[in-house]
């Protein structure tokens, strides 16, 4: 044998292993390695970003940028320049009683050695800061306040050195920060009349408190020293005023003087002119104006108007000197100009019939053949419709007294409150039959009808009705919190009627295998108030298009034009003052159509009343305020889900955002929406929630939802008997295919009825405890309520003009113009 080399096994551990390259990048071997011959494609449109630049794109590209940015301020602060600039808007504010608006504006007057010609809105020209500034002075009035921070381009607020703000200040600056805050400056009047070494201490102090509401202020300027009076206006003059993005959307204007010239066939209406300065975006003839208290209007024509310079001197007097002359800007174009017709006229006879298919009805036929005899629905019901039962009254109660008693057997009315469109829940306590023994209580009884109207004795219950409406109203209050509180305990649970068919009762509703992903129709079983609404297949994208048309075209911004708008009531200028500012808004295209409007809002933490689900509310959105009655749905943050279903709120709650979803007319932009209830007191409105625009989609299902809950009778393992979800056998095979949870996470399935109670077995997938809560969730879709109306201002002293029309052939889908 011949002798072999000897070989050592290979291993590994005796061979070189190199560290690998520490770099959080791979190099480009690596990277070609990788693709394997794989080549990725290059966007063109992001090309020339991606590639290397040189020092000579870098530079062009920041010289782009520049000039970008310059152009756009010069945009912002040109309409202010020269001797025919537009006017900065200053809005003065009083925020304590003592101290006065009025007074403001004639230190400010007086620093620049001016005195005001009149009361009201006035005009300051001085040639030493070569800017027109337009004060007004405002009462202290809630809505006028309000309108004229939404105009203003500075706020003045002025407080006082020997009293502190009052609660109403507090509201006026609660309610601007939740429309949007314009430039802020903080002054302090009767300074003089206090101690001098207690000035500083006074300043901090107002300081702090202007903080509190607008951290960026640094200073609170003293009005009874002329030279901070005199920075005041500087300040105002070389600062630019700060942009409000949903106020710079929309066009606007605020009135310097008013016109009217009668319509010779009908004085009661005529033309309106108003002249000012055109602010926001571009005036278009085509589109509509909103005036506060009276509705939209259509406008004949935009003229120039001729400006008027003003002089105003200690010695001299008054003088006027007018330019240029009247010249047509635009005038609506037959054809495209939008009407009055907010709501659209439904077909009747397009309404949906909705019958039962062959299938449907034989599986109904099965399932009853497979019935036990005794289980069968006409064992248990008459095909009859029930009469209506009278009501059981002690003998001898008048009809006034029977008024004031409540049923013992109390049936839950959470489910059936405002909803007047549903037959199915408009089975109140006095529609079933009582459930107890009358002849057993002791007491005689009487059938009282309802119909009959109450006896009245005023000489008797004259003194007495205040007393039991008090009380009345006492008992609705507690009841209504008491709901609140059991809705946030035990959220949707209701009990099955012992007297009437849980299927009978609960006919609108249905069961859902997943609330996120089951399919739903949005266009199923509409009421016919959605017949009267406009609807857009693409909301956004409509929204894009009509805010860019609103710069195009027009009347520029900072033009001094005179709007003629046409079909004006005369009550307007029977109304008008001088004294209190008129501002005149535009209407972007289709803002005047009625639709389905989604507001997110946040509930006022301040707030302690109960807001319940289609409560009267009064809505500020933008420039408009209306009288609605919301419905409140969630707010799902992690997505709507593939069906769009969202789960309604019987109330607004604290400490989450909510949905609220109104019958409106439709709105564009980020609009902030304010939500407050009615006091009684123009100047004391109760501040409910606040929150922004959402959209228009009436195709957002908004869901009911009602929990039938029943206890564990026996638990064997995985099955159990289950009593007191329903009362009688055939409730609980129809609800047979409805999937049963718990409250601990358990899901079943009903698997049989045991006996003629409402007992049934179900199956469940792990063993349920006897503590545990079985509950079937059941779904109805709600719509909101229809009724919402132009808000008045009481204070205006006149009824609002319907400026609305019915459209005579515009169907839903025809809104949409993309």
């Amino acid at each position: 044998m011949s002798e072999q080399p000897h070989q050592h096994r290979s291993n590994t551990k005796l061979k070189q292993q190199n560290k690998p390259f520490k770099s959080k990048h791979l190099s480009k071997s690596s990277l070609r390695d990788k693709a394997k011959g794989k080549v990725e494609r290059v966007s063109v449109k992001n090309q020339s970003t991606r590639g290397v630049s040189n020092r000579t794109d870098r530079r062009n590209t920041a010289r782009l940028l520049q000039q970008k940015k310059r152009e756009e301020f010069f945009r912002k602060t040109k309409i202010f320049d020269g001797k025919n600039g537009t006017p900065k808007v200053v809005a003065v504010v009083a925020l304590c009683a003592d101290v006065s608006a009025d007074d403001a504006v004639a230190k400010m007057f007086a620093s620049v050695d001016q005195v005001p010609p009149n009361k009201g809105t006035v005009l300051m020209t001085t040639d030493r800061f070569k800017q027109k500034l337009q004060f007004v002075p405002l009462q202290r009035n809630y809505i006028d306040i309000m309108d004229a921070a939404k105009v203003a381009d500075f706020i003045l607020f002025v407080m006082s050195a020997v009293e502190e703000v009052d609660k109403f200040g507090e509201m006026v600056l609660s309610g601007i920060q939740s429309q949007g805050v314009p430039s802020v400056v903080a002054a302090v009047s009767n300074l003089g009349i206090t101690p001098a070494k207690k000035h500083s201490d006074i300043r901090k102090s107002l300081l702090s408190f202007t903080n509190h509401f607008f951290p960026e202020e640094a200073k609170v300027h003293a009005l009874d020293n002329a030279a901070e009076t005199v920075n005041i206006l500087r300040m105002i003059a070389n600062q630019l005023p700060r942009s409000i993005t949903w106020r710079d959307t929309h066009p606007y204007m605020l009135a310097e003087s008013l016109a009217f010239d009668e319509n010779p066939s009908d004085p009661s209406f005529g033309t309106l002119k108003v002249t000012g300065y055109a602010r926001g975006t571009h005036f278009q003839a085509n589109r509509l104006v909103h005036l506060q208290n009276f509705g939209d209007f259509q406008l004949e024509k935009i003229t120039s108007a001729p400006i008027l310079h003003r002089s105003i001197h200690v010695s001299n007097g008054n003088s006027m000197d007018a330019e240029a002359t009247e010249t047509v800007l635009d005038a609506p174009v037959p054809g495209e100009q939008d009407d009055l017709a907010a709501e659209n006229e439904p077909d009747l006879l397009a309404n949906e019939q909705t019958w039962p298919t062959e299938e449907e009805l034989m599986e109904a036929e099965e399932r009853v053949k497979n019935m036990d005899p005794r289980e069968r629905p006409e064992a248990s019901f008459n095909s009859a419709a029930p009469k209506k039962a009278a009501r059981r009254v002690p003998k001898g109660t008048s009809n006034y007294q029977a008024a004031w008693i409540i049923d013992s057997d109390h049936e839950s009315d959470e489910d059936m409150e405002g909803e007047d469109e549903d037959e199915d829940d408009r089975m109140d306590d006095d529609d079933l039959p009582s459930a107890h023994n009358d002849e057993d209580s002791g007491e005689e009884y009487e059938d009282l009808e309802e119909t009959e109207e109450p006896a009245k004795n005023e000489d008797i219950y004259e003194d007495e009705l205040e007393d039991e409406e008090e009380a009345r109203q006492y008992a609705e209050y507690l009841a209504r919190d008491k709901e609140n509180r059991d809705d946030m305990e035990f959220p949707d649970e209701v009990e099955a009627p012992m007297d009437v068919a849980a299927q009978v009762r609960f006919a609108r509703y249905r069961a859902l295998e997943s609330f996120r992903t089951s399919p739903w129709d949005p266009y199923e079983n509409l009421p016919l108030d959605y017949g009267r609404i406009f609807q857009f297949e693409n909301f956004r994208r409509t929204k894009h298009r009509v805010m860019n048309q609103a710069n195009e075209g027009g009347v520029l911004p900072g033009t001094h034009i005179t709007l003629q708008i046409a079909n004006v009531p005369r009550t307007i200028m029977d109304t008008y003052s001088p004294s209190r500012p008129f501002i005149v808004f535009g209407l972007l295209q289709y803002e005047h159509k009625m639709g389905v409007i989604n507001f997110v809002v946040n509930r006022d933490a301040e707030y302690t009343g109960v807001i319940k689900a289609k409560d009267p509310l009064v809505l500020h959105c933008g420039f408009r305020r209306f009288v609605v009655r919301p419905i409140f749905s969630q707010n799902t943050r992690n997505g709507k889900g593939t069906n769009n279903v969202h789960k309604s709120e019987r109330f607004l709650q604290h400490g989450r955002s909510t949905v609220v979803t109104v019958y409106a007319p439709i709105q564009f932009g980020n609009l902030p929406v304010v939500l407050t209830k009615d006091t009684g007191d123009v100047n004391s409105p109760a501040l409910v929630a606040t929150g922004t625009l959402m959209d228009a989609d009436p195709r957002r299902i908004i869901a009911k939802r009602i929990t039938l809950t029943g206890h564990p009778f026996k638990v064997h393992k995985r099955s159990a008997t289950i009593r007191f979800m329903f009362f009688n056998p055939d409730d609980v095979w129809y609800y047979k295919s409805v999937e049963l949870r718990t409250k601990l996470g358990r899901t079943g399935h009903i698997k049989e009825s045991l006996g003629t109670h409402g007992y049934f077995k179900a199956q469940w997938d792990q063993q349920i405890s006897m503590q545990d809560t079985v509950m079937m969730c059941l779904y109805k879709r709600v719509y909101p309520k229809w009724g919402t109306s132009l808000w008045i201002n009481p204070d205006a002293g006149h009824v609002a003009t319907t400026a609305t029309a019915t459209a005579s052939s515009t169907t839903v889908e025809s809104m949409d113009m993309d």
